[in-house]
């Protein structure tokens, strides 16, 4: 039995070992491994927090972006619609100036038939007035006088 026995001294000396041993690993092990894990921890922390900030101003960025592709929308409708709109105003104009002009060849043209109608009308009757002279004077045989000749000639035209 003296091979199981418990000795106090050594019990002493082994529980005061264990305890140095504790503290100098708590001294020297756990202050500094803690550490190192308070440091990882902060910095796990840190880049948290850059993430959400960056995740937030990129959201920003994001909708200031969206509104400017909205505004540069909106003017290039807004361009597209003024040429749109200076394109039918000046069609128009183009289109008014043309009838007006075709309206003005048109009158030009009406005027002309009439002078051309007025003086074929003007040479028909002087060439039915010579003719009727000259059957009236192959008929009577003589030649009458100018006064004569101009009734006579009204007469024929008016009838014709």
């Amino acid at each position: 039995m003296d091979f199981v026995t418990i000795d106090m001294w050594t019990m002493i000396f082994t529980w005061l070992n264990l305890i140095i041993l504790f503290l100098l690993l708590k001294k020297f092990l756990f202050g500094p491994v803690n550490k190192i894990l308070l440091a990882r921890a902060e910095e796990i922390e840190t880049a948290y927090t850059t993430a959400e900030s960056a995740k937030r101003e990129a959201a920003e960025l994001r909708g200031e972006y969206e509104q400017q592709i909205r505004s540069a929308k909106d003017e290039a409708d807004g361009i597209i619609k003024s040429a749109v709109s200076a394109a039918k105003e000046r069609s128009e104009s183009i289109v008014n100036e043309a009838q007006e002009t075709a309206q003005r060849i048109a009158e030009k043209s009406r005027e002309q038939i009439e002078i051309d109608k007025k003086n074929a009308l003007r040479e028909a009757r002087g060439d039915i007035a010579s003719m009727a002279v000259d059957v009236a004077e192959k008929l009577i045989g003589e030649r009458i006088s100018d006064s004569a000749d101009d009734k006579l000639i009204e007469s024929i035209i008016d009838k014709i």
